[in-house]
């Protein structure tokens, strides 16, 4: 029997941190949610939407690390959907800005999607993403083998105009130019794996 359950999104995240005034800060200022509600238990509440919270906070202990990765079951990362190419060119500038480095930058062959990652204050993992491959309920992904590769030429639809993104081929030392995105004069460089 196939399950009747067909979820329409992934509603609400919640993650333990270390020190909540600062995570609020920094997901407010940095990453521009809005703050609903905060209760009780000193648990706050985050929108990024018009849903009361898809994001929240709860108080873990104070100075806490999180777990080795070799050893135990961790989050893995939490990705934010914006709206263009554009817009990750505009966060990358002012992420960098505030001294905020990244684990990757480009797009990635599963999905296809262009993305940022960093770190949280806790060490979190966050990716800001766009361009995500879209899959009709009943059909399939197209064959991982057709996926296209990080290094492969595409036309992001964003602008007419093109400003070039250039991966390193890991070992080489030389950028090689593989992506067209949109307006500005930044380019993004990432090792190839």
């Amino acid at each position: 029997m196939a399950t009747p359950i067909r979820t329409r999104k992934v509603s609400h995240v919640l993650l333990h941190v270390s020190d909540i005034e600062r995570s609020v800060k920094f997901y407010t200022d940095i990453l521009g949610f809005k703050e609903s509600d905060r209760n009780q238990l000193g648990m706050v509440f985050l929108r990024n939407g018009t849903d009361h919270h898809t994001f929240g906070l709860v108080p873990g202990p104070k100075d806490a690390t999180l777990a080795p990765k070799d050893k135990y079951l961790t989050f893995h990362h939490m990705a934010l959907e914006v709206s263009s190419v554009d817009d990750l060119f505009k966060a990358r500038e002012f992420l960098t800005q505030r001294g905020i480095g990244f684990v990757f930058e480009g797009r990635r062959g599963a999905g296809c999607n262009v993305s940022l990652e960093f770190h949280d204050p806790d060490g979190y993992m966050i990716e800001l993403t766009c361009e995500m491959e879209q899959i009709g309920w009943h059909q399939s992904a197209r064959p991982h083998i057709e996926s296209r590769r990080p290094c492969e030429r595409a036309r992001w639809r964003s602008s007419p105009r093109s400003r070039r993104i250039t991966l390193t081929p890991r070992g080489s030392g030389r950028p090689v130019s593989c992506c067209q995105a949109s307006p500005r004069s930044s380019t993004f460089t990432r090792p190839i794996f």
